[in-house]
This record gives structure tokens, sequence and C-alpha cells, in this order.
């Protein structure tokens, strides 16, 4: 199947912490779990994360068993006809929307999701140079 789907693992403020990338056909909660395992073996202090409905059901329980110091939130969608941020997931959002913005990671240019991978490590690497060069 043509596409990719990124993960991203973003901290309180949108900062990249792990991100994977994986073919379309991979379903969202499966791509998830390699992703936090990755992520909780990382951060092992991490306590709560936060996700959309895409990863509720069987990654929700997942975690439970298998990573008993982290919690799996999900954030409900409301169900209104006008456009309401959502409490904590629009943070990835912005971040997904950051990413954007770098011409190479607009379109699925990769063959390979390992440098669609670098490619969004590379973009956020460049982000976050630029806001500490300017504090400075």
């Amino acid at each position: 199947m043509k596409g990719r789907k990124r993960h991203l693992v973003v901290d309180s403020n949108g900062l990249l912490l792990h991100a994977e990338v994986h073919a379309a056909d991979v379903q969202d909660r499966v791509g998830a779990r390699s992703l936090l395992q990755a992520a909780l073996q990382r951060y092992p202090k991490l306590q709560v994360v936060w996700a959309d409905g895409g990863y509720s059901g069987t990654l929700e329980s997942w975690v439970q068993q298998c990573q008993p110091q982290a919690r799996l939130e999900i954030v409900p969608r409301h169900q209104r006809d006008r456009f309401v941020p959502l409490p904590r997931r629009w943070v990835v959002e912005r971040t997904f929307a950051w990413l954007g913005r770098f011409r190479r990671l607009s379109r699925d240019y990769e063959f390979l999701p390992r440098l669609a991978c670098a490619f969004i490590l590379l973009a956020m690497s460049d982000l976050m140079l630029s806001r500490i060069t300017t504090t400075f």
C-alpha cells in the first residue's frame, strides 16, 4: 500500500521525544506499540500518554499489562459541528503542523520509512536549534 503513517511522542511543549514511520496499511494501535515501547524504555519516568480515539481498544490494555508505570489516556472527540480544540491532543497536532512547513515533509517523497523518520528528526532538530539561537 502506498503512503505513510507518522507516529510521534512529544513533550508538553510539542517538542519531539520519539518518532516512528510505518506503511499506511499498519493499524494505528499496532504501530503505536513499538513507538510506546521504545519511548518508555528511553524515558522511564514517562507517566501519562495522551492519545486520540484511533489508539483506543487493545492498546489501552496492552499499556496496562506491559508498561505498568505509564497510563494511556484517550482524549474523546466532541460530537459537535463546530471546531473545538481538544485538551492535550492539540499539542501533537501542532507538532505535525510545524513538520508540515518543511518542504521535504509536506508530501510523502521518501521510499523507505526510515528515511522519512530521519527527515522528521532533522526537521525537529532544525526547529529546536532555531529556538535556542533566538533566545540567546
